[in-house]
């Protein structure tokens, strides 16, 4: 009986150990279950986060691909604007050259010569005072085609005489010409200036650039431009780029934007542009500049005792804006600077002047003209022969009103003929011209 007791004792134990050990082994398989549930949970949400940021990565990463395909095709874009705006340019610059070229081919020695020149209708013709242009000048440009004609005070009767005048004349011309005024505003405007034109005179330079305001110089010259352009006038010699450095100078004055060169510089720059704007070539006057002398060189040669350095610090300062932007024609003056050139020779008839500064200094690549030649400071010292020589070995492109005009144009064409000025210096001078004048037909 004791033994049966004790069996059951330890069968009553057996069955409590197992039944421990089952509880154990649920609590394990809980355990490890929800281990593996909190794993698994760990995982998909690590999986789905990971997801997510390899989703942002691939749209940032699309984003910058789109925006750099964007930027290149800008670029590209771009590129090819201005490889078509240089197309364009080349294009328009090459068709310049291939018409200058084919009307050169054209153009005898003689015709070349004559086109150097920029004289008065009364030379061209022989007459007292011109106011029409008939068989006369017909005849008279057939044999001289000249590069341009200047038109004064006495040649203007009323407005419909002439405009007709002009309208008449460039038809008889086998070549493109220049008709050109002095037309500075102030005291000098043989058009505002006349009591036969109801023009209304812009005013004196000195006045706008006292003001200070570039705006008014180029107003003033797009005014000036229009009233030209609708005359015929296709050239103005303006606008004065003279620095006034002596104050008793009363050649200048007024004419003149003033004593500073960066003003003088941006006023006659503006003045220019606005005539240029308005179809009508303008000229700077007057290379180095007339406002360091009292003397008149309409009357005898003037000098100055400005040295190289001062001129580069100074009167250059006052032309170099106008010629950076372009301007048509800049006049050359009858002034002589010893202490520059050397000698006494005019800075029109000067190598130094013409060749080595205003071109190679300056950087000018434009058609470069003389003051007129018939004045004192000229005829007093040369014949219009060997003015007319010395300007163009100087590198001087158009001779502007010699004393007589036939016997300055046979002395160059014979200077031409025997070798003292080759045909090639001539017809560079010729392309310079002719690159303005073709320039504004072909604009048209």
């Amino acid at each position: 009986m004791a033994e049966k007791d004790e069996n059951q004792e330890l069968s009553r134990r057996e069955i409590r150990r197992r039944r421990r050990k089952k509880t154990q082994i649920i609590a394990y398989v809980s355990v490890v279950v929800f281990a593996i549930a909190c794993i698994a949970g760990i995982f998909f949400g690590v999986r789905s986060v990971i997801k997510v940021i390899s989703d942002k990565r691939q749209e940032a990463e699309l984003a910058k691909q789109l925006a750099e395909k964007q930027a290149a095709e800008k670029a590209e874009e771009e590129n090819e604007a201005e490889q078509v705006t240089e197309t364009e340019k080349y294009s328009e610059d090459a068709l310049l050259n291939e018409v200058i070229d084919s009307v050169m081919s054209e153009m005898t020695l003689e015709d070349k010569v004559a086109g150097l020149f920029f004289i008065t209708p009364e030379a061209l013709t022989g007459v007292d005072k011109a106011v029409q242009a008939g068989e006369g000048t017909e005849k008279a440009l057939a044999e001289y085609p000249v590069g341009g004609l200047i038109y004064f005070d006495k040649n203007i009767q009323s407005e419909e005489q002439f405009k007709e005048m002009i309208a008449s004349t460039g038809p008889m011309a086998k070549y493109p010409l220049f008709f050109g005024v002095d037309e500075e505003g102030g005291k000098v405007a043989r058009m505002a200036g006349s009591s036969a034109l109801s023009i209304e005179n812009v005013g004196a330079m000195g006045e706008i650039g006292a003001s200070g305001d570039p705006a008014k110089a180029y107003d003033a010259g797009k005014t000036i431009g229009t009233y030209l352009s609708e005359y015929g006038i296709n050239v103005d010699f303006a606008p004065v780029a003279d620095l006034l450095t002596d104050p008793d100078n009363k050649t200048i004055g007024d004419r003149s934007f003033g004593t500073d060169a960066a003003t003088v510089g941006q006023m006659s720059a503006q003045t220019a542009a606005g005539l240029q704007d308005a179809g009508v070539s303008a000229c700077l006057k007057h290379f180095p500049g007339l406002g360091s002398t009292k003397v008149d060189t309409h009357n005898k040669l003037a000098e100055s005792e400005r040295t190289l350095e001062e001129m580069q610090s100074a009167e250059f300062l006052a032309f170099q804006p106008g010629i950076e932007n372009g301007v048509d024609l800049v006049m050359v003056s009858h002034l002589a600077v010893p202490d520059v050139t050397g000698d006494s020779t005019p800075a029109s008839l000067s190598g130094v002047m013409i060749s080595d500064l205003l071109r190679g200094e300056l950087g000018y690549e434009g058609v470069v003209i003389t003051d007129a030649l018939n004045m004192g400071a000229i005829t007093e010292n040369y014949s219009s022969s060997e003015a007319a020589v010395k300007a163009v070995e100087a590198g001087a492109d158009m001779l502007l009103m010699p004393e007589d005009f036939k016997e300055a144009y046979d002395g160059l064409l014979e200077a031409v003929q025997n070798g003292t000025i080759s045909e090639e210096r001539i017809n560079q001078s010729i392309k310079r011209i002719y690159k303005v004048k073709y320039r504004s037909v072909l604009s048209e």
